[in-house]
């Protein structure tokens, strides 16, 4: 087996257990300053919680950012949210954990999905992770 052959394989492992509907990596760093913005923009600001407040919201065009877990089962739940985000110019960060989701958000139960609608004093936190994952993207 080759060098390239070896590399394959090791980017499949790597993306093998990621859900389908996760279509890039988050850092852990920027995950965490996601969470902490959305936290800040519970309090200052408003946000909605869970996958059908969060879907309403994207398709109103009233989302600033919209945060989605990656470890929900069934995936179904989820898999419209990236591809309605890009169709509506939302930006959307990947969350390892919905109980960290959840926790952000003010409630001690897994959260799927959360959207910030308005932002409060978490704007130019917001502003610096939508550059950050237009990097990400490429």
């Amino acid at each position: 087996m080759s060098k390239e052959e070896k590399e394959e394989k090791e980017k499949a492992k790597g993306t093998a257990n990621m859900p389908v509907y996760v279509k890039f990596e988050v850092p852990e760093e920027l995950q965490s300053t996601s969470l902490e913005a959305l936290d800040l923009a519970r309090t200052t600001g408003s946000v909605k919680k869970g996958t059908n407040e969060t879907t309403k919201i994207i398709e109103r065009g009233m989302a600033k950012l919209v945060l989605i877990g990656e470890d929900v089962t069934p995936e179904e739940i989820l898999m419209h949210l990236p591809p309605l985000c890009e169709e509506k110019g939302a930006p959307y960060v990947y969350i390892k954990s919905q109980r960290d989701l959840g926790a952000a958000c003010g409630i001690n139960k897994g959260c799927a999905s959360a959207a910030i609608v308005d932002p409060g004093k978490a704007e130019e936190a917001i502003e610096g992770i939508i550059a950050e994952l237009e990097k990400l993207k490429g």
